[in-house]
């Protein structure tokens, strides 16, 4: 398990990191019990390692006038690697689309969009996903409202894991 390569300083400062990216790094070392230095030396160790990809603010989507949220469920004609990756390539180059994930099972990806609007995204889904070369199938949900929404893992859940199996 990858976890189990961290200490459990480690595990704290990425759980207290996840809660709070902003926080300065004396706070930080406060919160998990170490002196300033070692725990920046730390912190540029899992970020270097690519524990902590980075670090980015939860902005309010609707109050930035972005109303509609979608997922689309996209079947491929094909799966091979090749098909796959030049769909995740495309995907990467549409603003709309914020996530996009392979699954296994019924449909190929699933893809997370946002929009100002349903006439805005109507028009990427007509004129850009459902005209891609190889998609077989799209189909639509609109999100009503979140009803959870956590960035990250549970940490909780790691360490209680962690201590049954030690």
């Amino acid at each position: 398990m990858a976890g189990t390569r961290l200490d459990p300083i480690d595990r704290k400062i990425l759980a207290e990191l996840q809660a709070d990216g902003r926080m300065t790094n004396v706070e930080l070392a406060k919160r998990v019990g170490i002196s300033a230095p070692p725990c920046l030396r730390r912190v540029r160790t899992l970020e270097e390692s690519g524990y902590i990809r980075g670090y980015h603010a939860d902005v309010n989507a609707r109050d930035l006038g972005f109303e509609v949220q979608v997922f689309a469920m996209v079947g491929l004609a094909s799966q091979a690697e090749s098909d796959l990756t030049t769909f995740e390539e495309k995907c990467r180059g549409w603003p709309l689309v914020r996530e996009c994930h392979m699954l296994n099972g019924e449909v190929d990806f699933i893809l997370k969009c946002v929009a100002p609007d349903l006439s805005t995204f109507q028009s990427f889904l007509t004129g850009r996903l459902l005209t891609t070369p190889n998609v077989a199938s799209v189909k639509t949900s609109l999100v009503i409202r979140p009803a959870k929404d956590e960035p990250g893992v549970p940490f909780d859940v790691l360490e209680d894991r962690l201590s049954t199996s030690a």
